[in-house]
């Protein structure tokens, strides 16, 4: 590995870009730690103490590195960005205009890529205004007037464009993936930090060194086994064969080529567990910014709604699953298994369309072997979609709740969680792919023969 990492240095163009995504990289992580003005850090950490106890804010707070929660210039990070990227690709499939932009090539899509641009801008303003204007007369602000509240409107919001630009030089200029990239530099970013709390908590204060030992061992190889498996997840695929039909042009035979359809296990990416975590953890976060804290009584409500609300929050509130005082509210977690199977579903059917492709096939003399074109392909395509989709959700669904499994079981306190780990290693696995796939232009060895 260290060899071949030797080898890409050698080559001047592959340096120049790797050493231009470690300086944007950098740039990044130290703009995470620069406040934003007019910021009161004593209620920052106060308001996250509140946020976070409640498990309402915690793939926000890893998406953003740190940011969010010293509310730095680069406070709402990518995930404006990231957002934008998510409806526009859903208004894609529901708007024939922006369908037709993307069926345009190359052109289409960098007016798409524009639309994104200016959506993520108008959701930074949103969410920086939301904050500033929210928070600002509760504490947030030193002071609060019209000048302070513009300033951090304004600082946030360019940080955020500032990231998307990052992303976009980095895609340009450097190894390729600059968004995600970013974004998995940020969830990295609490990595140390949360192994150090692992290893105080389960191996330097245990009894004795032959529990801490096992304790360490066991923590390695669950991280190695949903490593493995996030792998699995990420490149799986099954792949269905395909045949093309000999004909006549000319004087000569065309076709009688084979080929296959890869269709990926895990066809949603993490979509399905960020839309099931939003959903379940929006109510918390209003309640939290509403001052309705559990089942305690707020002003204006009846007691008996208050307790009721108190207590369906707890079912969705992961802090109280899988713990032993709580245990009851762990039911919960059912509602959020079924909200990632119907995600993984619903994403992969506005994404993949078997018709289409059905008929595509049947246009270029295509076949599957033993099927026949048009609609037995598109059924054939969708029972195997359909199989495929389950096993990849269950998976999804295993490396989602594992933190929350520990965390309740254990006490195992970490911020990043099965969502983390599948964006970052399926980043890595793409990005040294790239790099792979330039390495082996020059005839060198690559980082995946290694």
């Amino acid at each position: 590995m260290f060899k071949t990492f030797v080898n890409a240095f050698k080559v001047k163009d592959i340096r120049v870009k790797l050493l231009f995504t470690l300086l944007m990289l950098v740039i990044v992580r130290l703009g995470c730690q620069i406040p934003a003005p007019g910021i009161n850090q004593e209620f920052v950490k106060n308001m996250m103490d509140s946020l976070f106890s409640a498990d309402g804010v915690g793939i926000f707070g890893a998406f953003t590195g740190g940011s969010f929660e010293r509310m730095s210039i680069l406070a709402l990070n990518i995930t404006p960005y990231i957002t934008s990227s998510i409806i526009m690709q859903l208004m894609t499939i529901a708007i024939p205009k922006l369908e037709e932009m993307q069926n345009e090539g190359e052109d289409g899509r960098k007016k798409i890529a524009s639309i994104t641009r200016y959506v993520t801008v108008a959701l930074a303003l949103i969410e920086s205004g939301a904050m500033a204007i929210g928070f600002g007369s509760q504490g947030l602000l030193t002071e609060y007037n019209a000048l302070n509240v513009i300033t951090v409107i304004a600082a946030m919001t360019a940080g955020s464009a500032f990231l998307m630009w990052v992303g976009e030089r980095i895609t340009e200029k450097g190894v390729g993936n600059g968004i995600s990239i970013v974004l998995i530099i940020n969830i990295i970013s609490s990595f140390p930090e949360d192994a150090k709390t692992l290893f105080e908590q389960f191996v330097l204060k245990k009894s004795s060194v032959a529990v801490g030992v096992l304790n360490a061992v066991i923590i390695i190889a669950v991280v190695v086994v949903l490593i493995l498996m996030v792998i699995f997840l990420s490149d799986g695929t099954r792949k269905i064969p395909l045949q093309y039909a000999k004909k006549i042009q000319g004087n000569k035979m065309m076709g009688g080529n084979t080929s296959t359809i890869p269709i990926k296990i895990n066809t949603a990416g993490v979509i399905p567990v960020i839309f099931a975590s939003s959903i379940l953890q929006t109510p918390i976060i209003i309640s939290n910014m509403a001052g309705f804290q559990g089942g305690a009584k707020a002003e204006g409500w009846w007691p008996g709604w208050a307790y009721i609300w108190g207590e369906a929050l707890k079912f969705m509130n992961a802090r109280y699953w899988f713990n032993k005082d709580t245990f009851i509210y762990t039911l919960g977690i059912i509602v959020y298994i079924v909200l990632v199977i119907f995600f993984a579903y619903f994403y992969t059917s506005i994404t993949f369309n078997p018709v289409e492709i059905a008929n595509n096939l049947k246009k270029a003399g295509g076949f599957v072997p033993g099927i026949r074109p048009g609609k037995p392909t598109s059924d054939y395509l969708n029972s195997v979609l359909n199989y495929i989709i389950f096993i990849g959700a269950v998976g999804l669904t295993i490396v989602a709740i594992y933190p929350y499994i520990f965390s309740g079981l254990f006490g195992a306190s970490v911020s990043f969680g099965g969502t983390s780990i599948i964006i970052v290693v399926g980043v890595i696995i793409e990005t040294v792919k790239q790099v792979e796939s330039q390495m082996l232009v020059r005839n060198y060895k690559g980082f995946l023969n290694d």
